[in-house]
């Protein structure tokens, strides 16, 4: 039986072959060979550039343990992470109900455009955008002294909390979508039936409407968390000298240092910590979704 439905499994693929195999090729190109490349360059003493003489070492590798400098800063990346996921389940979930089960029509269309507006832009025109808002003399400094009656000084620029705005309004939009789909998904009578068996919005809220919507909550948070902890942009702009994250870091090894080796080292040391964490979170998520 089991010969048999493995075969029937082999039949149905054939005919889908020749649309899998683009894809499977443009990943192949993009992903898997660079990502092979920069795993051979992380074992390298330098780029082999110009003549400069290399060899294979562990060195790269060590050095994240050895100086206490990048654990400290992978802490801190991972902190920001969790941060900006929280602020977007606090700011998008709510959202994503209002879109789902309150709004109806052109208002929800609208709401929609305002949400989703944020992919279309640049990410730069963002961060910027940012800096001209929580400068001293900014747009929110300029305004809150234009209403308030006293005299007060705004100016969140290169600070903590300027780099959560920036990462924050960056990656909120997938938290609305991805909740948005698995609220939409759920159907109105089993709230009503939680109402008409006597349940308040609160407890209909926690007992029915969280628990089937858990999927796009995870999907969410996974996709905004990895990104974040790796981030670099919005740090730098935004964060100025609070702003050095592990993110930072890799990014000075490719573009200022211009040692690619150890910048590959920590890229890969990064990556098996986030893997580490999502598959210690795998059981509990799962009994979640």
């Amino acid at each position: 039986m089991a010969d048999q439905l493995a075969i029937g499994s082999r039949r149905g693929l054939r005919p889908a072959l020749p649309l899998l195999l683009p894809v499977y090729l443009w990943l192949t190109v993009a992903i898997f060979l660079p990502l092979s490349a920069m795993v051979f360059f992380s074992f390298m003493t330098d780029l082999p550039l110009a003549g400069k003489e290399w060899s294979f070492t562990l060195g790269n590798y060590t050095a994240f343990f050895s100086q206490s400098l990048y654990s400290k800063l992978l802490l801190a990346s991972l902190r920001l992470g969790l941060e900006v996921t929280l602020w977007c389940v606090v700011i998008g979930y709510p959202a994503a109900y209002v879109l789902a089960k309150v709004l109806k029509g052109r208002s929800r269309e609208a709401i929609f455009l305002l949400v989703i507006l944020p992919f279309w832009s640049n990410g730069l025109v963002r961060i910027f955008s940012w800096a001209m808002v929580l400068r001293e003399g900014g747009i929110l400094d300029t305004a809150l002294n234009a209403v308030l009656p006293f005299k007060i000084n705004i100016d969140l620029m290169y600070s903590y909390p300027a780099v959560i705005i920036g990462l924050v309004h960056s990656y909120v939009p997938y938290m609305v979508l991805t909740c948005y789909l698995t609220l939409q998904a759920i159907d109105d009578s089993l709230i009503e039936a939680g109402r008409s068996l006597g349940a308040t919005r609160r407890q209909v809220l926690w007992r029915v409407i969280i628990p089937l919507s858990m999927p796009g909550l995870i999907a969410g948070s996974a996709l905004i968390f990895v990104p974040v902890v790796g981030s670099f942009m919005e740090p730098r702009i935004l964060g100025g000298r609070t702003g050095t994250f592990y993110g930072t870091v890799i990014e000075d090894q490719f573009v200022a240092v211009f040692n690619w080796p150890l910048g590959a080292a920590l890229s890969f040391i990064l990556l098996a910590v986030v893997l580490i964490i999502l598959a210690l979170a795998a059981p509990v998520l799962r009994r979640a979704g």
